[in-house]
């Protein structure tokens, strides 16, 4: 995908960032644990970089029923809670924020572990509407990692206000992954995200076909 040159500048060009991607994932191994350590349930991730409104998604989606740890072997909090989707309860993880796989402070390292370690059945990447060119490199990361990956295109209110209009069809065709756009401030959009999860915890694998 192509840069919309969005007047935010990028840390490094698309092309050095995958080959920066290709090098660190070929010289890191991971290995899945055999049991989940968070829930037995399914369990779906929330990821993104800070300020993109996923902890309000997150209490959207679990309502009151939220808690707050540390995660193990850290000193870094992780939110967890449980949402009934298309009448099956799920386990939903708020991770710590982060911008890439290649993790620089200890929340990125405790997202990238949780991520890359534990039983994970579907990832939702929220991102801000009015970045999503810069965003979404995070997103090419998550893809690679074989996880199903669901992105959520959030504050769409905001770019709207500012002439910013994001074709959700047209996006979910050029990634080959399951869009919503949606604001949760507004809570518009939130019945769709359920709806297209529903299609995750509905089978017996938990898998979407996109």
């Amino acid at each position: 995908m192509s840069c919309n040159r969005c007047p935010d500048s990028c840390p490094s060009s698309p092309g050095n960032l995958k080959d920066i991607w290709n090098r660190f994932w070929t010289r890191n191994k991971f290995k899945k644990l055999p049991k989940p350590s968070i829930s037995n349930q399914a369990t779906i991730a929330l990821v993104g970089s800070p300020n993109v409104g996923k902890s309000l998604l997150f209490n959207l989606l679990t309502g009151i029923y939220g808690t707050v740890s540390n995660y193990p072997g850290t000193t870094v909090d992780i939110s967890q809670g449980q949402a009934v989707i298309a009448g099956t309860t799920v386990t939903i993880i708020d991770t710590p924020g982060m911008y890439s796989l290649i993790p620089i402070t200890e929340e990125e390292m405790c997202s990238r572990n949780f991520l890359l370690t534990e039983s994970i059945d579907l990832v939702i990447h929220v991102i801000d509407a009015k970045h999503l060119s810069r965003m979404l490199a995070l997103t090419f990361q998550l893809m690679e990692t074989q996880l199903p990956v669901l992105l959520a295109v959030n504050m769409l209110d905001e770019a709207e206000k500012l002439g910013i209009w994001v074709n959700e069809k047209q996006l979910e065709a050029s990634l080959g992954i399951p869009v919503v756009t949606l604001s949760a401030s507004q809570k518009r959009g939130i019945q769709t995200l359920k709806a297209k999860v529903a299609n995750y915890v509905t089978t017996p694998a938990l898998s979407y076909s996109y």
